[in-house]
């Protein structure tokens, strides 16, 4: 993108050069030169060269609601905290949140060389052969989340943050509610779920920072083996909270010890490692017990399906939405029925 166009899509790139050279950022004096990034759903991406050096700038688009742009400004906030930390991310460049440089807030961060799964949907080689070099995903991607759980949150200024306080008594009601404002249909088990999860929160469990979303969708790969986790991506829904959760969303594919044909949507897991070396490999680098690691599947399938079907009830509405999303019509009711199916089958303190 060069300036001309660059300034049509209502970015100033004078002042984004003159807000690089006073953050002491590469090529001092220099105009950057920009081009519009795919794969921002909620925020605008550009890749930005100057002075040989590539960043990427992340903000809400112009027409952004006061949500969004709030939401940008917590992840700077993330981001900041995690800077010179072990966890994988794309280290903050420097961020602005008053919005006064360009008009939005927004942040810039280094420019990471690798892949998603959730891309191209299939393993790129080696991984696509090689299913000894694609159990090594599996494992960075648990790993990962072992070493965001283990960030001194408050150390880093995330004080605030989130409300861990009663985390987990406010899952359920919280969630319910959540669907309440949208429900238009039965969704078979839920209600069932909901009771074993009031019944069986844990008893004992410490707060870290929660990416919320985490799976192979969010992450990024470099390229080539063996597997190495380039870095965690997409912090929206990042809070203070269980980091065990994160754990249980990252196994949403396995549904019993191995992993599931077909488990996730987007990604064939055939031939990734059994979910128990998984567990093992986070408790070695976390220091967190898994044991209640039930729980947490409960409510991970329970809790996606409500959050899915909240875009599925938009698209049976005729709102705009992406048309794949009618795919999580059957996809949500097979997530709550998991959810429902675990806790029937599980020992439980209220059963």
């Amino acid at each position: 993108m060069t300036a001309g166009t660059a300034a049509a899509a209502g970015l100033d790139v004078d002042a984004l050069a003159r807000w690089m050279d006073a953050e002491g950022l590469a090529g001092a004096g220099e105009l950057p030169r920009l081009e519009r990034l795919s794969g921002g759903s909620q925020n605008e991406l550009y890749l930005l060269e100057r002075g040989g050096s590539r960043t990427v700038l992340r903000m809400p688009p112009p027409s952004a609601a006061a949500s969004r742009v709030d939401g940008l400004r917590r992840e700077l906030r993330l981001v900041r905290a995690l800077k010179g930390t072990d966890v994988p991310h794309a280290e903050l460049a420097g961020g602005d949140e008053t919005g006064a440089v360009l008009g939005m807030p927004f942040y810039v961060m280094a420019a990471v060389d690798g892949w998603c799964p959730a891309d191209s949907r299939r393993w790129p080689a080696p991984f696509d052969a090689d299913v000894a070099a694609r159990r090594g995903l599996a494992f960075e991607l648990v790993d990962g989340i072992a070493k965001l759980s283990k960030v001194d949150w408050r150390a880093r200024g995330l004080e605030g943050f989130g409300r861990p306080e009663d985390f987990h008594e406010r899952q359920v009601d919280r969630w319910l509610a959540f669907l309440g404002a949208y429900r238009f249909r039965e969704l078979p088990g839920l209600d069932e779920a909901a009771e074993w999860l009031r019944r069986n929160r844990p008893e004992n469990w410490t707060p870290g920072i929660m990416h919320g979303d985490y799976q192979f969708a969010n992450v990024m790969f470099a390229h080539g083996a063996p597997a190495r986790l380039a870095a965690i991506i997409d912090w929206e829904m990042t809070t203070i909270g269980d980091p065990l959760l994160d754990l249980g969303w990252a196994l949403l594919g396995w549904r019993g010890e191995d992993p599931e044909p077909g488990g996730l949507s987007y990604i064939d897991i055939a031939g990734m490692p059994a979910r128990a070396e998984l567990l093992a490999h986070y408790e070695r680098v976390s220091g967190r017990s898994t044991a209640d690691i039930d729980y947490y599947l409960v409510l991970a399938n329970w809790k996606l399906g409500v959050v899915l079907e909240k875009s599925y009830a938009a698209f049976v509405h005729g709102e705009p939405v992406d048309p794949k999303v009618e795919a999580f019509g059957p996809m949500v009711l097979q997530l709550i029925g998991t959810a429902a199916d675990l806790a029937r089958s599980l020992p439980g303190k209220g059963n």
